[in-house]
């Protein structure tokens, strides 16, 4: 691995849920781990009123976000790392001058020996995310004079095309697109990654990655859960700006994207930017139409609980017309993939909590078992990126006894067989990535751009179509009745359950 050189990190909106949730638990993992640098500092900033001990108590030694990854938490290990963490208080607004927070980097500098390294890690709305990286520049603290400076931003990038690029002029004003770190935590996922290794380190798959063998491609992001208390966040977004531009759309280009000169960061994320550019953007109504549907859920009973409906959520209009499932089909014009449509969906109120990515291939051209049922059940490659994170090869194969009748075996793996190693959580090996400088899982100004180009047009459509029509479906189930009119030949979707294998009559006994 590569060395992490000594530097700072510091957490804007350190107060927040997100800090003690996900990036303290992630940093205190990665330090029991042995992962980070000798000489390592947290400096969190925000509007509240705390001193160092307040902060070191309400984010570690107090939480109840940390666990021990099946372990008891060593306790004297707990203490030695909240003494590398500090807290100032910027006062009533995150738009003051920042000389004081400069000073208090500095005296951390110099007593812990940090060098010039920082993080700015903006854990804070969208909207201060210019207003922080300008204070930062008038303080001179965006200079890399004595060491590098990176900055981490969370999603969302943006509302829309225009207000992505303005968000990115407003950024790269004060720190070069090499200093910026846009983090999706669906690309810290181990099984995304994987896919890449799956892809272009086996030659019994990539071969086979074309219009000439892949029939379509369908991916699936399922939540069991409602929008909860995001009511007021969630009917300004919606599922497709939630969803499906970012960890969505990062997905598919990975499935897409050709392959890379190497494994350097620039070369493999400007294969993902030539993959979302080739993307058909869909503009006309009747297109939009007959590709797109959304849907609401509506009040259901499941397991025995009576479920609210969408609009009867806290912080949601009642007449609200704001997706919670989406179901787009789409093409890809490049060589590699003429003619193979691909499905995405994400929704809320599923059956299951799932997340993955199906590979439908065709069959063979001449079929010699055309009376086996064998036709009907294509060869699959199945990526679980969660739960039961995973790979599954859906083959044929011939039924003990007279004839051939065929049935679909499994070939599967799971991450969980590898007892003996660590699968770091999605910001555990987000952080490491930003403090070693490696940006190939980040999202980089032009990506952003482009997953947007694609998605503008679909939204305006939901917005001011003339023919656009809102579904419903009740909670619990997967989504409105027409969902399956989408995919051609009458076909449907591949509805999983919670376990990887989940055929009718399968079960896991041991």
């Amino acid at each position: 691995m590569k060395k992490i050189e000594d530097q700072i990190l510091v957490i804007f909106g350190a107060s927040g849920d997100l800090t003690a949730r996900k990036l303290i638990p992630a940093l205190f993992n990665l330090y029991r781990a042995k992962q980070l640098p000798k000489n390592f500092v947290v400096l969190g900033a925000s509007r509240s009123d705390m001193s160092d001990e307040e902060f070191r108590d309400k984010v570690l030694l107090k939480s109840s976000y940390l666990n021990g990854n099946g372990a008891e938490i060593d306790e004297k290990l707990l203490h030695d790392f909240s003494q590398r963490f500090f807290y100032e208080d910027l006062g009533g607004t995150y738009d003051t001058e920042y000389s004081k927070l400069r000073k208090r980097v500095e005296s951390l500098k110099k007593s812990f020996n940090t060098s010039g390294n920082i993080i700015y890690y903006l854990s804070t709305p969208p909207t201060l995310y210019e207003t922080v990286a300008r204070r930062l520049s008038e303080s001179g603290m965006n200079t890399q004079n004595n060491g590098w400076k990176r900055l981490i931003v969370e999603k969302p990038f943006g509302y829309s095309l225009e207000t992505a690029k303005k968000l990115n002029q407003g950024l790269q004003k004060y720190f070069t697109e090499p200093q910026i770190y846009r983090i999706d935590h669906y690309l810290g996922k181990e099984t995304v990654q994987n896919l890449l290794v799956t892809r272009f380190s086996n030659s019994i798959f990539e071969p086979l990655w074309n219009r000439n063998y892949i029939k379509h491609v369908e991916i699936t992001n399922a939540e069991s859960v409602g929008v909860e208390k995001r009511g007021g966040y969630y009917d300004k977004s919606g599922a497709l700006r939630d969803m499906f531009q970012n960890h969505l759309l990062q997905i598919v280009s990975l499935v897409v994207m050709e392959p890379p000169i190497g494994n350097h960061p620039e070369e493999i994320r400007n294969e993902k930017v030539k993959a979302l550019k080739s993307l058909r953007i869909m503009r006309d109504e009747q297109t939009l139409f007959d590709n797109t549907i959304r849907a609401q859920y509506v009040a259901s009973e499941v397991k025995g609980e009576e479920v609210k409906g969408y609009r009867q959520e806290d912080g949601v209009d009642p007449s609200s017309t704001t997706e919670t499932f989406a179901a787009i089909k789409f093409y890809v014009d490049n060589w590699r993939w003429h003619g193979v449509p691909f499905y995405v969906r994400t929704a809320k109120r599923m059956p299951t909590k799932v997340t993955e990515i199906v590979i439908h291939f065709k069959t063979p051209h001449h079929q010699i078992f055309m009376d086996s049922g064998v036709n009907s059940k294509d060869n699959k490659l199945i990526v679980r990126i969660q739960p039961d994170e995973g790979i599954l090869v859906k083959f044929g194969v011939k039924v003990p006894g007279q004839g051939f009748k065929v049935e679909r075996a499994n070939l599967d793996f799971y991450y969980s067989s590898l007892s003996e190693t660590y699968v770091m959580d999605a910001y555990e090996r987000l952080l490491l990535d930003a403090m070693q400088g490696d940006a190939t899982l980040y999202a980089r100004a032009d990506e952003v751009e482009a997953a947007w180009e694609f998605v503008d047009p679909i939204l305006d459509y939901w917005k001011n179509g003339k023919d656009v029509r809102m579904y419903g479906y009740a909670a619990g189930v997967w989504g409105p009745e027409n969902a399956d009119d989408l995919i051609d030949d009458n076909g449907f979707w591949r509805n999983p359950g919670e376990n990887l294998a989940d055929d009718p009559g399968y079960c896991v006994i041991c």
